[in-house]
């Protein structure tokens, strides 16, 4: 499969490091050649081969020095999640604390998704400027000391406050950790490293509710558990600090000192990318990414947020049969992770997506109408499972659709948050519609929710296919700057110079 261009612009330019850029100016022309490319552009299949279905070739083409950055990346994500579902799994013990209801604490965790944006935005452009090393070492250590923080909190607006601040450390850390975790490693193993590193998320939520349990009962309760929690984090900082930057961002700093520099002894230089520059000619990459990770966002939200709540109310399931069947179709999430991350070097990003999201329909029937514990087990793990498989594109996506910006790490942060933030309404979504659909012969405020999360589902299950088929890839495309493209472009030619020179001056090179 080629590097696919989005074809909107009228004209296409080529930059001067000989790689094709298309404005972003639209025309009817042009949109109705895109459009018209999407089926074929779909079916364009990476080469086939039957060791591409297996992850042994792109697992042993990790070095261990790649794999190292891949697992503190990977534990980075997966305890930054164990932190914030902390708050959804004891939520109504610190309601009761407080002298709250738990919608009021939920407002906790509403306040983290709100924050993550500007999280992305400050951290991701620390990322870029000075490196993927330190700003993660900070993310840790405020983490550390804010679940330390939150343990000891008296009143409900210090929780609210300091839930806040962990919203912007959670959503600067997502792309340094993704950055960590993928930039360095060989093109064809990333597709597996893409599905694995956000199947962390899954994992996360599995320690948190299992830790919750471990200190439901305890003299401290909610308090003991955001204190215990705060050591994972500390631990990863001790893990970080020895090790280096990544090898991209050294070749990245070194190819933009040498752009500066260059820039400086010119009389009339002109600047670098911007941020303006880069949202005025990939302004179109950046809605697609948004739209596709606010598709992603929810699905795992609208699959996940009132499951526990269904379970109680229509599956009569106790505490600790939901707790058990949670962590089961959250071990759906983590399989589907490695599954499709694979398969994306058979289908491509896209088409993964779209199978992935055929596969969730499939299974919302079974998980939302058929009230047993077995029924939602079995499916439930599938219908996540899927879901993730979906998910397994998004790191690589972002990677790659933002990969010659030398703000990749800021906009493929901010994309994610943005889209996360579209998606923060869903169980308020389903709240409302579950409303409207009353149990018959139940307490009131027992409502439907198997009913309305189908129907949620469905919908989204059906954007998710639109968005994935009228959307584009890059598939395998190299994560290089400009600046690094160019710096390699010198490079070559002074290695191509150099070998004439050598030639023209052999004693055998005589006229």
């Amino acid at each position: 499969m080629n590097e696919e261009h989005t074809h909107w612009g009228d004209k296409h330019d080529v930059d001067r490091f000989g790689r094709s850029r298309e404005t972003s100016t639209l025309t009817l022309k042009n949109v109705v050649r895109y459009l018209r490319t999407r089926p074929s552009t779909l079916c364009k299949l990476p080469e086939f081969s039957w060791e591409a279905l297996l992850p042994l070739e792109a697992a042993q083409a990790m070095s261990l020095r790649n794999w190292n950055f891949f697992a503190q990346g990977f534990m980075a994500w997966t305890i930054d999640s164990m932190d914030f579902f902390c708050v959804s799994a004891c939520a109504s013990t610190i309601a009761e604390s407080f002298g709250v209801n738990t919608t009021q604490i939920t407002w906790g965790i509403t306040l983290v998704l709100m924050f993550r944006s500007l999280g992305a935005v400050i951290f991701g452009l620390l990322g870029d400027r000075y490196g993927r090393k330190w700003p993660l070492v900070f993310c840790y250590l405020g983490f550390t000391v804010l679940q330390i923080a939150t343990g000891f909190v008296n009143s409900y607006g210090a929780f609210l406050a300091v839930r806040a601040l962990f919203g912007i450390l959670m959503g600067g850390c997502w792309s340094l950790a993704a950055a960590t975790a993928i930039e360095d490693a060989p093109t064809g193993s990333r597709s597996l490293l893409s599905g694995l590193f956000l199947s962390g998320y899954c994992l996360g939520y599995i320690f948190a509710v299992i830790f919750w349990r471990a200190f439901e009962f305890t003299k401290h309760t909610w308090r003991a558990l955001f204190w215990f929690t705060a050591a994972p984090s500390f631990l990863l900082m001790i893990w970080r600090v020895p090790y280096p930057e990544t090898n991209y961002f050294m070749n990245f700093r070194k190819a933009r000192d040498t752009r500066n520099m260059d820039l400086a002894s010119s009389e009339a230089g002109k600047g670098g990318e911007t941020i303006l520059t880069f949202l005025r000619e990939d302004w179109l990459t950046f809605i697609f990414l948004i739209l596709l990770l606010a598709g992603f966002n929810f699905l795992a939200h609208g699959s996940q947020d009132l499951l526990p709540t269904y379970l109680k109310k229509q599956v009569g399931l106790g505490a600790d049969a939901i707790t058990v069947t949670m962590v089961v179709v959250n071990l759906g999430g983590i399989i589907g992770g490695l599954i499709f991350g694979q398969l994306m070097e058979v289908l491509g990003r896209r088409l993964v997506v779209i199978v992935s999201s055929i596969g969730c329909g499939a299974f919302i029937y079974p998980t939302f109408f058929l009230h047993s514990e077995s029924a939602v087990c079995g499916s439930g793990f599938m219908l996540v499972l899927f879901v993730f498989g979906a998910w397994s594109t998004a790191t690589i996506m972002l990677f790659e659709l933002t990969a010659h910006s030398k703000y990749r790490s800021m906009f493929s942060g901010l994309a994610y948050q943005l889209g996360n933030l579209a998606s923060s309404a869903s169980s308020t979504i389903e709240s409302d519609l579950g409303a409207n659909f009353p149990l018959q012969g139940k307490a009131s405020g027992d409502y439907n929710y198997g009913k309305v999360m189908a129907i949620f589902m469905g919908c989204v299950v059906g954007y998710m296919i639109l968005v994935a088929f009228f959307g584009f890839e890059r598939f395998h495309v190299e994560l290089v700057t400009t600046e690094m493209q160019n710096e390699e472009n010198e490079e070559n030619e002074a290695v191509e110079k150099e070998e004439i020179h050598e030639v023209e001056d052999a004693p055998w090179h005589t006229v």
